[in-house]
């Protein structure tokens, strides 16, 4: 039996049979919403079969699938690979001590975190992409790499500053040098404590590879321009794409949530050792 809350007291009868009421209500709400979205569809003739025809032949499932969706997975993990290294570096750069280096993190990060994706993207596509350049792949996978890099060195120095300074200051007690400090002993806390941001960036940068669209990058949205255009269903083919993108990412949040409590577990300070025996 659980412990009672300290915060408020537990409901009663009345209360919770108000909670159920209001949640059918909820339900009720959404199913009506549902029901009108359909009936708008069926009015204005959206759920005619040609205009979902290339949605359920097999030629075009599996150009959506390969050429789109994995493309697009393809681009999110190249960038959120590159993205984690980027922020360890700078974050931890920013942290320096010396100010020769310190500053130049800073501006890198700052400058980063406030150029929109999109222009991102297009200075370098038409800087470095066009012609015998890198392609409008790797043009939308360095872009996505600066920005996400960029919010997560922030979030990599948040998460060690959150760190108890007992645990450093222990660590160079015990004559730790600071790079073992930092890869020691702060860095795998932080990484705990940061976890639901670091979740919520990797969705973040799969969702953004949606943008590669505005210079022909592969992925779900390019491949679904392809279809709309010779059919002439953009609706349908909005809701398609955007299904797939809610399912990758239900999909990649699950498995980071699985990450987090099969590796991590719960958030604890990390024990160091102290002289004569014990820990800290």
């Amino acid at each position: 039996m659980s412990a009672p809350s300290v915060l408020f007291d537990a409901p009663g009868p009345r209360t919770r049979a108000r909670h159920r009421i209001y949640s059918v209500l909820g339900i009720l709400a959404v199913l009506a919403l549902a029901a009108f979205i359909v009936f708008r569809f069926y009015d204005r003739g959206q759920l005619e079969y040609r205009l979902w025809e290339p949605f359920l032949t097999p030629k075009f499932v599996r150009v959506l699938l390969v050429d789109g969706l994995l493309k697009t997975l393809q681009m999110a993990a190249v960038s959120i690979v590159m993205a984690v290294a980027f922020g360890i570096l700078f974050g931890i750069g920013k942290l320096s001590e010396h100010a020769w280096l310190r500053w130049p993190c800073w501006l890198v990060v700052e400058f980063f975190r406030a150029v929109p994706v999109l222009l991102m993207i297009y200075f370098i596509y038409f800087a470095y992409g066009v012609g015998d350049g890198i392609g409008a792949y790797w043009s939308v996978v360095i872009a996505l790499t600066l920005y996400n890099g960029s919010v997560l060195a922030e979030v990599f120095r948040a998460g060690i500053l959150a760190v108890p300074r007992g645990q450093a200051e222990a660590a160079y007690a015990l004559g730790m040098r600071k790079t073992q400090v930092m890869t020691s002993i702060l860095l795998p806390q932080a990484v705990k404590i940061m976890l639901p941001a670091l979740i919520s960036q990797l969705v973040v940068a799969l969702k953004d590879t949606s943008l590669g669209i505005a210079i022909g990058a592969p992925g779900l949205t390019f491949v679904g321009k392809q279809i709309y255009t010779e059919f002439q269903n953009q609706v349908q083919a909005a809701v398609v794409i955007a299904v797939l993108y809610i399912a990758a990412n239900l999909v990649l949040t699950a498995l980071a949530t699985w990450v987090q409590k099969k590796f991590v577990g719960e958030r604890k300070p990390l024990a160091v050792p102290v002289v004569g025996g014990g820990t800290l």
